[in-house]
């Protein structure tokens, strides 16, 4: 039977931990709103010097980096099967307008040829 002495023994170490968890989940609230901040300032500051440098020049180029899909399998009738509904989704994606999809590797882990 739990007696009236004993129910408030755990409270004090609770309420540190609770404490505690409370003091870190802010300090990390914290230090990323710093860093995101500080981080975009720079960011401004650099596509400001960038985009007046190329308006000095007279025209703007960007040059799209595309992306490139790796999928890792193996000789399984399954794995053969998630591929190509894979590779089926890559090639609806990469034929769409404003697409940045580049080229699509299939890995396969046993070493066997398949068809």
């Amino acid at each position: 039977m739990i007696r009236r002495q004993d129910i408030g023994k755990g409270f004090p170490l609770f309420f540190l931990l609770l404490a505690f968890g409370s003091f870190i989940a802010t300090y990390n609230l914290v230090a990323m709103v710093i860093h995101y901040r500080r981080r975009e300032s720079v960011n401004q500051l650099r596509v400001d010097n960038f985009a007046s440098g190329m308006l000095k020049i007279g025209r703007l180029r960007v040059q799209r980096q595309l992306f490139h899909v790796a999928a890792t399998a193996i000789d399984a009738a399954y794995s053969r099967w998630q591929c190509r509904i894979m590779y089926y989704w890559y090639k609806e994606m990469k034929h769409g307008e404003g697409s940045e999809v580049g080229g699509f590797t299939r890995v396969l882990h046993s070493g066997k040829l398949i068809a």
